[in-house]
């Protein structure tokens, strides 16, 4: 009997690492798995931004709310912080959203299965869009001489069997930034048509561009009141 003690206590000796080892690995994996805070820290670049809530429209589908970030006067993101609960939307949420970044306004066409929502949200976006620029003009820039070099001008509003056009422009010294239409036809070709022509009159920086086919009479009304507004900004 007195022989077998030893073999016990190196026996429960043994065992006793196998004990304090287990704990050690539960805390690692701890460790491994705690992320560490990084996106705290504000950037300076955020400091000209501006994100603008629209207002909520209520619609058969469900309501609708954007919300846009801006960079001055540029559109930088566009969230739907509310949206209808549909197949559809969320198909076509997407392609708002990059019509909106491409054309730099809510003059884009709605898409497809979805008609009640996209008009929605360009009328939200809208409101997003008029608020900024309401506040970049009631609080001037820090850099007073680009903000001074930027001007808007509305051409004339051009009576045309297909309906009123009207085109707005933006410019920075002699550049042509942006253009908007404030009136244009309520017609499929003429949707299609406006991204086409306001692209190439940024291109172009005039008034001196193509037709879209199947929207002539829309096309020409549109370069006619662009040329007013450049030449009416002098």
């Amino acid at each position: 009997m007195k022989r077998a003690i030893p073999v016990v206590v190196l026996s429960i000796a043994g065992l006793v690492p196998v004990w304090l080892y287990e704990p050690s690995a539960h805390t690692s994996t701890v460790q491994v798995a705690d992320p560490s805070p990084t996106s705290s820290a504000p950037s300076s670049s955020d400091s000209s931004s501006r994100t603008v809530t629209g207002p909520t429209l209520n619609t058969e589908k469900g309501p609708v709310q954007v919300q846009t970030t801006f960079s001055g006067t540029k559109i930088t993101a566009v969230k739907l912080l509310q949206q209808p609960n549909h197949p559809q939307t969320t198909a076509a949420v997407p392609k708002l959203v990059a019509e909106t970044l491409e054309a730099q306004s809510a003059d884009i066409d709605t898409v497809s299965g979805a008609t009640i929502t996209s008009e929605a949200y360009k009328e939200s976006l809208q409101a997003t869009i008029d608020d900024n620029a309401k506040a970049a003009a009631a609080s001037p820039s820090p850099s007073t001489s680009a903000a001074s070099a930027s001007r808007t001008v509305d051409g004339p509003a051009l009576d045309t069997e297909k309906g009123t056009v009207q085109v707005q422009a933006t410019f920075e010294g002699d550049k042509i930034t942006a253009v908007k239409m404030l009136q244009q036809p309520n017609h499929p070709q003429t949707t299609a048509a406006v991204p086409k022509l306001v692209a190439e009159t940024l291109e172009a920086q005039s008034a001196d561009i193509d037709t879209v086919s199947g929207a002539t009479i829309t096309s020409e009304a549109y370069k006619e009141s662009l040329q007013a507004a450049i030449d009416a900004k002098g």
